[in-house]
């Protein structure tokens, strides 16, 4: 009887279907997650819709998705009052990116540097929570007041908006860090420049790279805002401009194409973090396939 049962369970194991790679189940749950992104838009946007067409909404005040997506043509196709549709990205894209990197390389070098001096934090600690504690939006005004219509405006409301962000958890990421292991660099003889550079930098740049994603975003925010509050080109003006002509549709197609750059640079930013970050354990990395 055992040596009939063996070759009947040797044979049950092979028909036993093989595990699915972790791969497969991986592309499955985004996939999944993809498919139901989708529904949920298109729910949405017909939904809208359809009470525009059959008049639940004023499509006066709230346009519709068709009504947007014929501005858009119309921008692509014919261009803009103040250009073409793709000098206005470019003047609002250059804008965010130059306050972006202004903004995080002063973040960071200040942040780190309060964060490990304290006489620092100490004297210019007050100063920042006052310059932090000012509306943005003033700020915005007052730029407009110094620069008028130029680039610079928009740039200097983008890094203050960015400044802050980064600061704030560059700081915070370098309080964090494990004594021991700034002790241990001392003890085998590394300089204060190489305890920053060595092991502060790097156990604080987890931190820092999570307030980049934020930060780009409020780059955009800056830039928009400038322009809104005057400029000669950008997607804030255009933006303003159908404000201006009860057009929202144009107020919805430009907030959609800021919208589409704010995404494309956080993507862009995500496989640099992963580039960046490709020594931590996959442990430690967010499981999350959609972040």
């Amino acid at each position: 009887m055992s040596v009939t049962s063996a070759p009947e369970n040797a044979t049950a194991r092979k028909a036993e279907p093989a595990a699915a790679p972790a791969g497969t189940h991986r592309l499955r749950g985004r996939a999944l997650i993809l498919s139901t992104q989708i529904v949920l838009v298109v729910i949405v946007l017909g939904t809208w819709e359809l009470a525009a067409r059959d008049k639940w909404i004023d499509t006066f005040l709230y346009g519709q998705p068709s009504g947007v997506w014929t501005q858009l043509l119309d921008w692509f196709q014919h261009g803009t009052e103040v250009g073409s549709i793709w000098l206005q990205f470019q003047v609002t894209l250059e804008e965010a990116v130059l306050g972006f990197v202004i903004g995080s390389v002063g973040g960071i070098v200040l942040g780190v540097a309060l964060g490990r001096v304290q006489f620092l934090a100490s004297v210019f600690g007050p100063f920042i929570k006052i310059f932090n504690s000012i509306p943005r939006v003033v700020l915005g005004a007052i730029f407009a007041l110094w620069f008028g219509l130029a680039i610079p405006g928009k740039v200097a409301t983008a890094v203050v908006l960015v400044f802050f962000v980064v600061f704030f958890n560059a700081f915070q990421g370098t309080r964090e860090v494990d004594r021991n292991l700034i002790a241990n660099a001392r003890i085998l003889g590394a300089s204060g420049w190489k305890v920053t550079t060595q092991v502060v930098i790097p156990s604080a740049f987890t931190w820092i790279i999570a307030s980049l994603h934020v930060a780009f975003g409020f780059a955009l925010i800056g830039a928009v805002v400038g322009e809104i509050f005057g400029a000669q080109h950008g997607l804030g003006l255009l933006i303003n401009q159908a404000k201006g002509n009860f057009n929202p549709n144009g107020v919805y197609a430009g907030t959609l194409l800021v919208a589409v750059m704010a995404l494309v640079a956080e993507f862009l930013l995500s496989l640099l973090e992963r580039r960046l970050l490709g020594w931590r354990p996959s442990n430690d990395r967010d499981p999350d396939p959609s972040l």
